[in-house]
């Protein structure tokens, strides 16, 4: 007699993750409840990495009202995250002044894909249904409900979020 599988329950939103602080500890996206998100993954060395610039512009314009980036440095495109979580926190800080969370180094695709980044790249796939991550600054951008409301390009700059974000959180209320 064969055991079937038993189905894995899909998470209901991103308030269902925990994460790791660059500290190692472990943060519970419940914290930003009501809050909506802009998730990315990131690194020092990318063509891409000036983009830190305006996702630091978008959080100071947008955080009085509800908005939060989550940045997760990865290593695993082109080796362009090479430092570790103390490294990036310098940079981020040194380099762009940056004040919102950037989270500890994990993968975003492949086996060892951190379950949030899982859980997003099935719920939000990119170009033509493509579940995995291409490439460094692919963004997720979630309603203060918890859920995917889009999934954006690592070549869209985040000043072009602007008004998606604000529309979002004008749309709920508040």
């Amino acid at each position: 007699m064969t055991s079937a599988a038993l189905p894995i329950a899909t998470p209901a939103n991103a308030y269902s993750f925990e994460v790791q602080t660059a500290g190692g500890d472990r943060l519970p996206l419940a914290r930003y409840r009501g809050h909506a998100i802009l998730v990315v993954n990131v690194a020092s060395r990318c063509g891409f990495t000036a983009q830190y610039a305006g996702l630091e512009a978008l959080y100071r314009l947008y955080k009085d009202r509800g908005f939060m980036v989550l940045a997760f440095p990865c290593h695993q495109f082109g080796g362009q995250e090479p430092g570790t979580n103390a490294d990036i926190q310098a940079f981020c800080a040194q380099s762009y002044g940056i004040t919102f969370p950037v989270l500890a180094k994990i993968d975003v695709k492949g086996r060892a894909a951190d379950p949030l980044f899982r859980w997003l790249t099935e719920t939000a796939p990119g170009w033509f249904g493509s579940r995995e991550i291409k490439w460094n600054f692919t963004k997720f951008l979630v309603d203060r409900e918890g859920r995917v409301v889009k999934r954006y390009a690592p070549g869209i700059r985040p000043k072009t979020l602007a008004k998606p974000i604000s529309r979002l959180l004008a749309s709920a209320g508040h």
